[in-house]
């Protein structure tokens, strides 16, 4: 057996650079599975009305944790001995047995609804699974069941669901998330506990988060505030942690065969999606397949709303270099569509009860996507561009998680995460009256390590660990002649680039008593960038530059939970952003007169946080939280008039200019507060309301101030339920403040192209609402139809800072099966 899981793990490190060669693993696997079947103790639960199986109930005992399936089944053999075992369901009364106890209840156990509750198990506070109880920050989640009803079409619309993230949009392939003032490098996307972000992560907008697939998706998680304690670099605003579909063991003597199929059709865009995914388990080896493809139109506005959102003509897609169309149905926002393919693969074994394998394949592309905000813009009443738009943007991550539940004196449990990513994005643009079309190529390679321990003394519950991430950044430019199809080279977007950092942190959670926890935290992060300009075709003073710097974050916070129903909690926290690659090689990314080059003297910019919570359930069915929380950002890295060896002005492309940098030289602060109440009633109505008010200042180049450019104006979400065991349905009305011209950033005023005018003639982002309808449907336990109806009153809105005005009404139908 000692050979056989060698071999395995050998075939695991090739299939980490052989992704598609799957055929050798399964036959490993499948060997090794017929090795020998294992038996474990399993607990069922059930609802005590219904007798329905309760699934994804979570059952744990400090280190040990398992989760019921679609059965209500759960495999607790490792749980033997223990004195108590939290089984916890956010819709159910957590219950705390022995293993003694339970075996006395032959290992049936039936749960009393609730309406709302305050337990609910997460992973994004440390990568272990803990109580939100538990934890002195602000934490949202998203289920499998949650996605699936809302129908999101994006990943970056699942997070927009959930009232508490809003998000910006300069195309209909776009989707960039603002959490408490921050967004794009300032915010850290984490997919399976595996870091998103690379080195080129910009501070302009960003869509990678659309690269994930929320069919695939089994949680979503948003930890806001500071999280680079345990997530390093870029967890300035907070963490989006996805979890996807994990393979499932059989608990039976017979295989699991399970899955679902999805194909849906909406009105707006003219979407069409297909979706599948399907599980296979034994009791030691388990299979998960999953694909989406989707494909867009052009998107429709909605009819009541500010004129200047129309799109009266637009640059036809012909090969004539300059034909200026008359749109015909000013409503509907030429060159916006764009298609998508995601596809999942994973594996887990477990050779023992203490040793689990999981490797993961995911691979996700686009089509090109039009940068409709660019093909807005006009100068002397003519189109700027005649081309602006993405090529495909594509992502690939193979990874292995191993996770030992044996216990050390130093371990209770240890996971090593092990990944590669394969990045590939670029950008395409040519003038107006312009043949020269040009193209900018950037791909990434990130490595990447994580080892994680947790332990518990006594009172004390120790989370340590060590990370290592290396970005590798190639950059290609060309430049074409669309009239005679000659291709020159051109100067690339970044320079040959090597982006590393590693790092040791540790947590401690200190239960003071029954009702007091003291949590702590601290890392330590080396991190250094180098870049070679000699392929560049600009001659500089210079060749190649390179940084090596550290930082240090921390975290203290303190929970108390005088009740059940009660828990009040503060949070002070720092996180950190490491200059990247965008920061210091896009030298050629200047204004007119101006050129920017690298600056070795950068280091890291530094943000401070508190956070005050409350949360308070009455009577089981009323349940209010609120936050309010301030965050100072210090040492901001911004553009600035900088000295290269004493010269102040560079001869760049023929022009005399003005030499900036990026530098450690603005200050920033946010604050605001976020609530929430949900109300849920046994006749199967609930009522649940968010609401997220922020301001933010921000320092800008001559030292005035300027409101934060992403700081959004309060918005929120209010949704009427109503469910049964066959039907789902749920009215919603979404709404946003208006940004009047006078707390516009100052960045945003020039940007009169997407936004409305006021009585002034000046640009401002007027207040929205939009009223929807979302219903389910279960025709039999196979069938099952989803439906909506977004936009009902069919407003014409863009959201503020957005690029593409949102959908008018819009008819979704989705057809369902599961097996």
């Amino acid at each position: 057996m000692v050979k056989g899981i060698a071999s395995f793990a050998q075939n695991f490190t090739l299939n980490l650079s052989m992704p598609f060669r799957f055929s050798s693993f399964y036959l490993a696997s499948f060997l090794l599975f017929i090795c020998g079947v294992s038996s474990g103790q399993i607990l069922r639960l059930e609802d005590s009305e219904t007798g329905e199986p309760i699934e994804f109930s979570t059952i744990s005992s400090g280190s040990k944790f398992s989760v019921t399936n679609n059965q209500g089944q759960a495999d607790i053999s490792d749980f033997h001995g223990e004195k108590e075992i939290e089984i916890r369901n956010v819709s159910y009364r957590t219950l705390v047995k022995s293993y003694d106890e339970l075996s006395a209840l032959n290992f049936m156990v039936s749960l009393e609804k609730v309406g709302v509750s305050l337990d609910q198990i997460v992973v994004s506070a440390s990568r272990w699974n803990q109580p939100t109880r538990e934890i002195p920050a602000r934490i949202t989640t998203m289920t499998s069941k949650d996605i699936a009803f809302q129908l999101p079409q994006t990943s970056a619309d699942l997070l927009g669901n959930s009232g508490e993230v809003y998000i910006q949009k300069s195309q209909l392939g776009g989707g960039s998330p603002m959490i408490r003032g921050f967004s794009t490098n300032r915010l850290l996307i984490s997919v399976d506990g595996i870091r998103m972000n690379t080195a080129i992560f910009r501070s302009g907008n960003l869509q990678n988060i659309i690269s994930l697939d929320p069919f695939a998706t089994e949680s979503a998680e948003v930890l806001f505030g500071p999280g680079s304690v345990i997530y390093g670099s870029d967890a300035i605003g907070g963490v989006m942690s996805f979890q996807t579909l994990k393979p499932e063991f059989s608990l039976t003597d017979k295989a699991l065969i399970s899955g679902k199929g999805s194909a849906r059709y909406s009105t707006a865009a003219t979407e069409k999606t297909i979706h599948g995914d399907v599980k296979l388990g034994w009791s030691r080896l388990g299979f998960v397949t999953s694909f989406t493809a989707t494909d867009y139109g052009d998107l429709k506005m909605g009819s009541n709303g500010p004129e200047e959102y129309l799109r009266d003509f637009y640059v036809s897609n012909s090969p004539i270099l300059n034909e200026i169309v008359d749109n015909s149905s000013p409503r509907i926002q030429r060159h916006t569509g764009y298609s998508q393919f995601n596809l999942m693969q994973k594996v887990r074994y477990a050779p023992s009860p203490l040793l689990e394998f999981n490797y993961g394949f995911h691979f996700s592309e686009t089509s090109d996507i039009p940068r409709y905000d660019r093909l807005l813009r006009t100068e002397n009443g003519l189109p700027r561009s005649s081309e602006w738009y993405y090529g495909p943007q594509s992502w690939m991550m193979n990874n292995l998680n191993i996770d030992y539940k044996g216990s050390s004196k130093i371990y209770d449990r240890v996971a090593i995460k092990l990944a590669v990513q394969n990045f590939g994005e670029s950008r395409v643009d040519r003038d107006f009256m312009d043949s020269l079309r040009n193209e900018r190529i950037e791909e990434v390679k990130a490595f990447s390590v994580n080892i994680d321990f947790t332990k518990s003394l006594g009172k004390n519950r120790f989370n340590y660990g060590f990370e290592g991430v290396k970005n590798d950044v190639d950059s290609k430019g060309s430049v074409t002649d669309i009239t005679t199809e000659v291709v020159d080279l051109a100067p690339a977007r970044y320079p040959k680039s090597s982006w590393s950092s590693f790092a040791i942190y540790m947590t401690n959670q200190y239960r003071m008593n029954d009702e007091v926890l003291l949590q702590s935290g601290v890392r330590y992060n080396y991190f250094s960038l180098k870049a070679d300009f000699t392929s560049q075709f600009f001659s500089l003073p210079f060749s190649e530059t390179s940084i090596f710097r550290s930082s240090v974050t921390g975290s203290v916070g303190l929970v108390y939970n005088p009740t059940s129903n009660l828990s009040l909690s503060t949070n002070l926290s720092s996180g950190f952003r490491a200059p990247n690659v965008d920061d210091i090689g896009k030298i050629f990314d200047s204004e007119p007169g101006s050129v920017v080059v690298p600056n070795p003297a950068l280091s890291a910019e530094y943000a401070y946080n508190a956070d005050v919570g409350i949360a308070r359930v009455f009577g089981d069915r009323i349940k209010f939280d609120a936050t309010g929380y301030f965050t100072y950002l210090t040492d901001a890295l911004v553009r600035r008039d900088y000295s290269l060896n004493g010269i102040t002005e560079l001869l760049y492309d023929g022009e005399l200019s003005n030499v900036q940098a990026i530098q450690n030289a603005a200050l920033a602060r946010v604050y605001g507060i976020q609530t929430g109440v949900e109300m849920q009633f046994s006749s199967g109505f609930g009522v649940i309301s968010r609401y997220n008010w922020q301001r933010g200042r921000e320092e800008l180049d001559d030292g005035t101030e300027s409101a934060s450019r992403h700081a959004a104006p309060a918005f929120g979400i209010t949704r009427i339920s109503f469910k049964t065991r066959k039907i789902r349905t749920e009215v919603y009305a979404v709404y946003n403040a208006e940004k009047p011209f006078s707390e516009m950033p100052e960045s945003e005023k020039s940007k009169v192209f997407i936004y409305a005018t006021d009585e002034n003639g000046d640009p401002f982002s007027p207040s929205w609402y939009s009223l929807n309808w979302k219903g389910t449907f279960n025709i039999s336990e196979v069938i099952s139809i989803s439906s909506g109806l977004e936009n009902i009153t069919n407003q014409r809105y863009r959201p503020y800072s957005s690029g593409i005005v949102a959908s008018g009404a819009n008819f979704i139908l989705s057809l369902n099966a599961n097996f």
